[in-house]
C-alpha cells in the first residue's frame, strides 16, 4: 500500500549528497549546491559527478555516479532533460534513495516533454526512489544545513531554524515565502518545492512534514491537486498530528463554469470546491504570501494555545484607531463583544476618561505608568467574554519611554496569563519584535494583517473539533438513462433517495390531466415533460396556478402548441400534473462532479441569493445531517431561514435531511452522473418540512465501460 510522504528523508534528511552535472562555476544551476552546501557546512559527504573534470570547486569530481566510492542518501541532478532519464536510472542502479531533479523541459513543454517525464515516472515507480521534481527548486532542511536547491534565497545567509516548514508547487513562491520568512527572521524547518511532481508530490510534502519532529506548522503554496484522495489524506494527517496547515491556493480559476448545465454547475466553480475540501480538512486558506507568514508565524508562537471563538476585545490608545480596528476585525470575521460592566469599572478606575466600550480607548494614559497598562489589560483578559485580545501599539516601541513601560507591563501579563491569547498589532524594532515573540505573543505588523491573522488562528483552533472525513460509499448501479431525462424521472430517483417530493402524475392528454389534477386537489401546475428540454419555462412549458379543470385541459392544449412551435425537434413525453404549493422559502441545492475532487454538494438560498450575490455553501459529498446544518448556518443569508425580522421560521431540519440523502446519492454516482440541480427546493415552516419543486440530473458524458 502508497504510504503517502513515505521515504522522502533521502532528501530531507541526506548524510550524503551527489551533485550530477556539478559545474565549476558556483553561479550555474550545477555549481549552487557544491558551492552552498561547502559554504553552509554540510556534514556529510559531497560527490560533485562530472566526467569533463577531476576536480570542483576543491571536491574531488567523479565521471559517473556509479564511480562513487558509495551509494549517497541523495543525488541532485542538474543536466539536460534529455540525459535525466538515463541519469535516474545509474542512480536506482547505484542504489540511491532520493534524487532532487532541476532540469526543465518535460510535461510542461508538451508531449515530448511528458513522453521524457513519464520515463522518470516509471524508473521511480519500478525501484521505490524518490523523486522530486523536475523543474523545480528543490529541497532545504536548515538545521542539518541539508541543500538541495539552487534558489537565490541563500544568497546571502540561510534563514533562521524554527518550526515552519514550508511545501510549494511553485519555486519562485515557495523561494520567496522562505526569503520573506528571513528577513522577518521567522524560522523554519524545511523547504520543498514539488515542481512538475513526477513522482514526489505535494500531499508527500504534507505527510511527511506532518510527522518531522522539527516542523509544528506547514505552510503550502499549492497550485493545483494532481491527486485528490492523496491531498485530502495528508492534510487530515496534519490534522490529527495537530499540525496547522495554512494554505496559500493560487489559480482561482472559473475554467468550465461556462459550460456548465445547471445552476449548480456555474455556482460550484472551481475555486469555491477548493474551499470547501481545505474547510473540511481543517486547513485554512489565506490570500498573500505575507498573510500565510503572519499566520504561520502567530500559530508556531502559541502552539496549543488558540483562541476559544472568536470574541475579541479590542485595545487602544487612539479612538481613530480603535475605529479603524473595528472595522478590520469585523471584516475579518471577528466577534466584538462588550466588555461585562465589572470589567468596564475596573477599566475606568484605572483611567476614568477612558471609553470602556468595544474597542477599549484608554487614551496614552495607559502608556504612561505600567501598573495603568496591567491594570486594564488585567481587567479585559479577565473577562469571560474574551476569548483574544488584540492589543495595537503602532509604532510606540520605536520610543525609549514607552518601550520602558509596554515590554515589561507585557512580559509580567504573560506570566501572570499564560493561557490568554493575545495578538500585539506591532510596527516596531526587529529586537522588540524578537522580544515580544520569545514571551510568547504573536506579534504582527498592521492593523488588518493582526485582524486577519487572529481570526486565522481562531480558524484553526475551530479545526480542532472537526470530525474526521466521512467514509467512501459504495457506488450504486448506474442510472438507466432514459429514466432521468425527464424532471418526473428525475424526482422518481431522487424520492427513492430520500429527497422530498410532490406526488405528481405523468399524462397524456388534456383529459388526462382535468382528471388528474381533480384527484390531487386544485390548484396545480402543468409542466412539459421532454428530454431535450432541461429549462422548461424558455419554451412557455410551465403553466402556474390553475384551478378547475376546464383550465387545466386548456392550458394542456395550449402548452404543447407553444413548445411544439419553439421547439418542433423536441420529443415530447407527456405532461406533469402537480400540485402547487407556496408558503416557504425557495432554495437551491444541487450537486456536481468536480473534475478534482468528485462530488460536491451546494446550498443557496433561490432568487438573487445565490445566483446573483453568489451566496452558497459547498462541501464534498457525502455530507452528514450535522454538516449539511453548518452549510445552511454558513449563508449571509441564514437569518432569513430563521426567522429574522418576525418571519416564520423555516423547516431547517428537513433542510439539512434532504441536502444530506442528495449528497449521498451523489457521491454513489460518482460515475455516471455529472451534476444534480434541485431549483427550487421550497423550504416549509418549521415542522412542515421541505419539498423539491424542480428536478434535473445531468448524467456524465460518458458511462465508465
Amino acid at each position: 500500500m502508497d504510504v503517502i510522504g513515505a521515504g522522502l528523508e533521502a532528501i530531507l534528511q541526506p548524510r550524503s549528497i551527489a551533485i550530477i552535472g556539478a559545474s565549476q562555476d558556483p553561479t550555474k544551476i550545477g555549481g549552487r549546491p557544491v558551492e552552498l552546501l561547502r559554504r553552509f557546512g554540510f556534514p556529510g559527504a559531497i560527490y560533485p559527478v562530472n566526467p569533463r573534470a577531476a576536480e570542483v570547486q576543491g571536491l574531488r569530481a567523479y565521471p559517473s555516479i556509479t564511480d562513487l566510492p558509495e551509494a549517497p542518501d541523495l543525488a541532485i541532478i542538474a543536466v539536460a532533460a534529455e540525459a535525466a532519464p538515463d541519469a535516474l536510472e545509474a542512480c536506482a542502479a547505484k542504489g540511491v534513495k532520493g534524487a532532487v531533479i532541476f532540469s526543465s523541459g518535460f510535461a510542461e513543454l508538451g508531449e515530448a516533454g511528458e513522453a521524457l517525464q513519464a520515463r522518470l515516472r516509471a524508473t521511480a515507480r519500478r525501484t521505490g526512489l524518490r523523486v522530486l521534481g523536475p523543474n523545480c527548486l528543490g529541497a532545504v532542511s536548515i538545521a542539518e544545513r541539508s541543500i538541495a536547491t539552487f534558489s537565490i534565497v541563500l544568497e546571502g545567509s540561510l534563514p533562521p531554524a524554527g518550526p515552519i516548514g514550508i511545501a510549494s508547487q511553485s519555486g519562485n513562491l515557495g523561494s520567496y515565502t522562505a526569503l520573506l520568512a528571513r528577513e522577518r527572521d521567522i524560522g523554519i524547518s524545511r523547504f520543498l518545492t514539488t515542481g512538475n511532481e513526477c513522482d514526489v508530490d505535494i500531499a508527500d510534502a504534507i505527510a511527511w512534514l506532518a510527522r518531522d519532529d522539527a516542523t509544528k506548522v506547514i505552510l503550502c503554496v499549492l497550485e493545483t491537486c494532481r491527486d485528490a484522495p492523496r491531498l485530502v489524506a495528508a492534510l487530515e494527517e496534519a490534522r490529527q498530528a495537530e499540525k496547522p496547515v495554512i494554505v496559500l491556493k493560487i489559480g482561482a480559476s472559473e475554467a468550465g463554469q461556462a459550460a456548465a448545465a445547471s445552476h449548480t454547475g456555474a455556482l460550484a466553480g472551481s475555486d469555491a470546491v477548493f474551499d470547501a475540501v481545505f474547510r473540511r480538512a481543517g486547513a485554512v486558506r489565506v490570500y498573500s504570501v505575507e498573510q500565510m507568514l503572519d499566520l504561520g508565524h502567530a500559530a508556531s508562537v502559541l502552539g496549543a494555545r488558540l483562541p476559544r471563538g472568536r470574541r475579541t476585545m479590542l485595545l487602544t490608545a487612539s479612538g481613530g484607531f480603535g475605529v479603524l480596528l473595528a472595522d478590520a476585525a469585523s471584516a475579518a470575521g471577528l466577534s466584538l463583544p462588550m466588555p461585562s460592566e465589572a470589567t468596564q469599572k475596573r477599566i475606568l478606575a484605572a483611567v476614568p476618561y477612558a471609553s470602556p466600550r468595544n474597542p477599549v480607548d484608554a487614551t496614552a494614559q495607559m502608556s504612561s505608568r505600567p501598573e495603568i497598562l496591567e491594570a486594564i489589560l488585567a481587567a479585559i483578559l479577565e473577562d469571560d467574554n474574551c476569548d483574544a485580545l488584540l492589543l495595537l501599539l503602532s509604532s510606540s516601541l520605536y520610543l525609549p519611554r514607552l518601550r520602558g513601560v509596554y515590554m515589561p507591563t507585557l512580559r509580567a501579563v504573560r506570566e501572570k496569563h499564560p493561557e490568554k491569547v493575545v495578538m500585539l498589532a506591532v510596527h516596531g524594532p526587529a529586537d522588540a519584535v524578537q522580544e515580544l515573540t520569545a514571551m510568547g505573543f504573536a506579534v504582527v505588523d498592521g492593523v488588518g494583517p493582526s485582524a486577519q491573522a487572529l481570526a486565522g488562528l481562531c480558524a484553526l483552533a475551530a479545526a480542532r473539533d472537526l470530525p474526521p472525513p466521512p467514509p467512501a460509499l459504495p457506488p450504486a448501479p448506474p442510472l438507466d438513462r432514459a429514466m432521468i431525462a425527464s424532471e418526473a424521472g428525475a424526482k422518481s430517483v431522487l424520492a427513492a433517495a430520500g429527497v422530498p417530493v410532490l406526488a405528481e402524475r405523468v399524462v397524456g392528454s388534456a383529459a388526462e390531466a382535468a382528471s388528474a389534477a381533480t384527484a390531487m386537489g386544485f390548484p396545480v401546475v402543468l409542466k412539459i415533460v421532454s428530454p431535450d428540454l432541461p429549462h422548461k419555462t424558455e419554451v412557455g412549458g410551465v403553466v402556474l396556478d390553475l384551478r378547475d379543470a376546464a383550465s387545466v385541459a386548456e392550458a394542456h392544449d395550449a402548452m404543447l402548441a407553444r413548445v411544439r412551435a419553439k421547439a418542433p425537434a423536441a420529443r415530447i413525453a407527456g405532461v406533469l400534473v402537480s400540485p402547487m404549493v407556496s408558503g416557504g422559502i425557495e432554495m437551491i441545492i444541487g450537486t456536481k462532479r468536480d473534475p478534482i475532487f468528485g462530488p460536491v454538494v451546494l446550498v443557496g438560498l433561490g432568487g438573487i441569493f445565490a445566483e446573483v450575490m453568489q451566496d452558497v455553501a459547498v462541501r464534498p459529498a457525502p455530507v452528514d445531517e450535522a454538516e449539511a446544518m453548518a452549510m445552511l448556518r454558513s449563508l449571509k443569508a441564514f437569518p432569513v431561514l430563521d426567522g429574522a425580522r418576525g418571519r416564520p421560521k423555516a423547516d431547517l431540519d428537513a433542510a439539512a435531511r434532504a441536502i444530506a440523502a442528495l449528497s449521498r446519492f451523489a457521491a454513489q454516482h460518482a460515475a455516471d452522473v455529472a451534476e444534480i440541480d434541485i431549483n427550487p427546493l421550497l423550504l416549509r415552516p418549521e415542522g412542515q418540512g421541505a419539498v423539491a419543486l424542480d428536478a434535473l440530473i445531468v448524467p456524465a458524458s460518458e458511462r465508465p465501460a
